[in-house]
């Protein structure tokens, strides 16, 4: 009966220790998971912005080079 206790006891911490284990599991891929896609949005973001930016000075120098060419 003592053995039978044992064994039940003993199956079952393993049990939970898997589960708990799996779980922890689970939670670390969806953090990393996550991170990552923040990560990839504010650089998709600040690609975006830099593009926007370069697009505008470009824009001002022309325009402004050619109003300085056309002026003289």
């Amino acid at each position: 009966m003592i053995v039978v206790v044992v064994v039940v006891v003993a199956v079952v911490v393993v049990v939970m220790t898997a589960v708990v284990v799996m779980v922890l599991v689970v939670v670390v891929v969806v953090v990393v998971v996550v991170v990552v896609m923040v990560l990839v949005v504010m650089v998709m973001v600040v690609v975006f912005v830099v593009v926007i930016v370069m697009i505008v000075v470009v824009v001002v120098v022309v325009v402004l080079w050619w109003w300085w060419w056309s002026s003289s």
